[in-house]
């Protein structure tokens, strides 16, 4: 068996952002791959092995949304108390949204199960 196959759905990346913006698509894009980029440098330091086998079995990544701020600072601290890898993402304020703006937290990549005892619940972004 292949590592694609063999560890599919055992790892994952979520990246989790505010729909409260009123950002381009553009912006968004752009937040989530900050999110993704960063939330993996920080696993691939914190658990090789996480990262490794995400890495093989081709990157999952799933997008969701939060309604608001307080909602993204609290997926973040429950990720930091269970241990997760985890990136809190604040804009630069170049073009839309002000400087430090809180857009978007990206987590893992980390076992799916552990990850989705914090964002199960979370909504999909459309």
């Amino acid at each position: 068996m292949d590592c694609v196959n063999k560890y599919k759905n055992e790892y994952k990346q979520v990246i989790v952002v505010r729909c409260d913006l009123n950002i381009s698509k553009g912006k968004l894009a752009t937040q989530v791959a900050h999110a993704a980029v960063t939330a993996s440098e920080e696993a691939k330091s914190h658990n090789l092995i996480w990262w490794r086998k995400w890495w093989e079995s081709g990157q999952k990544k799933v997008v969701l949304k939060v309604e608001n701020e307080e909602e993204l600072l609290k997926i973040y601290k429950e990720c930091l108390k269970s241990g997760l890898p985890v990136a809190l993402i604040r804009d630069a304020g170049l073009t839309e949204i002000p400087p430090g703006t809180l857009t978007a937290v990206g987590i893992g990549p980390a076992p799916s199960k552990s990850i989705d005892k914090i964002t199960g619940s979370l909504p999909l972004l459309k």
